[in-house]
């Protein structure tokens, strides 16, 4: 595997090694020891999985501390543009943003860690997601920010539906508004 850091502090992009032939192919998706070895020595306990439709977007979303979660993201059926959002009050780049493209096709996945949020958008006429996350779901300490907020930037591609989005994460607030406890 190989790890290359993104440009915010924590977020990393791993390429898998891929064996392939006239049949298919073989990659190995986590290893525990190749992470530790890179310095990701996170545990996951949660495994979620995601649908979406061409335009859909999904995000930001976050959840509050003592339930933060870090993700390692990677699509297993089409194409998405991925967020992360660096929302941790002390950082240098507080409200700046990573975008990476990520696919069945270059099988890349993305690290999000705790004190980003994080989304993405559906490129391909579907897109299966795949999470791994290393806290609990707590709905309580569930929070977003809203997918368009010019404090942000966020450069997302045309194929933003806004017809798409969940009304919760239409409505949720601006990054000066949100609750951030990092």
């Amino acid at each position: 595997m190989k790890f290359t850091p993104a440009p915010l502090d924590g977020v990393v992009i791993i390429e898998p090694r891929i064996f392939g032939d006239h049949r298919g192919f073989f990659f190995e998706s986590y290893n525990r020891k190749a992470f530790h070895d890179a310095g990701l020595t996170m545990e996951f306990v949660q495994d979620n999985i995601s649908r979406s439709s061409r335009g859909t977007l999904r995000g930001l979303h976050y959840q509050l501390a003592p339930h933060a979660q870090g993700k390692l993201v990677r699509v297993t059926e089409g194409e998405v543009f991925d967020v992360a959002v660096d929302i941790r009050r002390d950082s240098p780049n507080f409200g700046r943003w990573f975008g990476y493209r990520l696919s069945a096709e270059n099988k890349h996945a993305m690290y999000v860690p705790e004190g980003f949020a994080h989304g993405f958008v559906a490129l391909s006429e579907y897109a299966e997601f795949h999470y791994k996350c290393t806290g609990l779901y707590a709905p309580e300490a569930d929070r977003g920010i809203v997918w368009n907020d010019p404090a942000i930037g966020i450069e997302w591609p045309d194929e933003v539906d806004p017809d798409l989005i969940s009304d919760k994460d239409r409505a949720a607030p601006s990054l000066a508004d949100a609750e951030i406890n990092f």
